[in-house]
């Protein structure tokens, strides 16, 4: 059995993702597996979503791939419109069958037994079992407020503060140019497609997560080419 490669937020920075693969040193042995997210405000969706059906990689939804799949679901059912903006409707009109099926492929979660983990998109409100959790919460939390509630914006206290595992959770959504790491949750959207980098996280069979003093040795990571999508025009909103 070979590793396995947990990658971060992609949004269409496949360049970035074929170097960081290549660093990776990814054989056939491996286990590819995306935190979400691979589509959207980058210069390659369909690229990226095609290197990850060569790949045989498997991803959970992130909050852009759901977004996606809801403008299929209304125009499919005739219903009202769901907006998108300029970067999404350049990716659904590239879009082929291949790709949507990948998308409506991708669960809310992947349990990785073998390394006692757990792959969501954006994260959980400690202490509610995960078949409770709303499908948004796991789409698009960044942390909680002072009551425990799940809050989409930046700057409130990190969930992955208060979770308390086992699994441990990695998960991405929230960019930031350094990882978040906690005892029992990895964050490792560092904000490529905003001019940061890629990061993958990369565990031996049967590896735990590692705790923290040796975690960032698990990381790998490559810097973005460019600000795709620069921070000015980011919005908090999913």
């Amino acid at each position: 059995m070979g590793r396995t490669v947990i990658v971060g937020d992609v949004h269409g920075c496949r360049q970035e993702l074929e170097a960081l693969l290549a660093r990776v040193a990814v054989c056939g042995d491996d286990r590819v597996y995306f935190v979400g997210d691979m589509v959207a405000r980058g210069p390659d969706t369909i690229g990226v979503l095609d290197l990850v059906i060569e790949l045989g990689a498997r991803s959970v939804r992130g909050n852009h791939e759901a977004k996606l799949l809801s403008w299929d679901e209304a125009r499919r059912k005739r219903r009202a419109e769901v907006p998108l903006g300029p970067s999404h409707q350049q990716v659904v009109r590239s879009m082929r069958g291949r790709h949507w099926k990948l998308l409506r492929s991708m669960p809310l979660w992947i349990d990785l037994p073998d390394h006692d983990l757990r792959i969501v998109h954006a994260g959980l409100i400690p202490g509610i079992p995960l078949d409770r959790q709303h499908p948004d919460v796991l789409l698009t939390i960044r942390g909680l407020t002072e009551k425990g509630e799940a809050s989409k914006l930046r700057g409130s206290e990190p969930w992955g503060r208060r979770y308390q595992g086992p699994p441990h959770v990695v998960f991405g959504h929230h960019a930031l140019m350094a990882p978040q790491m906690h005892p029992w949750a990895t964050g490792i959207d560092m904000g490529c497609v905003y001019g940061g980098f890629l990061a993958a996280l990369v565990l031996r069979p049967g590896e735990p997560v590692p705790p923290l003093d040796l975690r960032l040795e698990s990381l790998v990571t490559v810097p973005a080419r460019r600000a795709w999508y620069p921070v000015r025009e980011r919005r908090e909103a999913v």
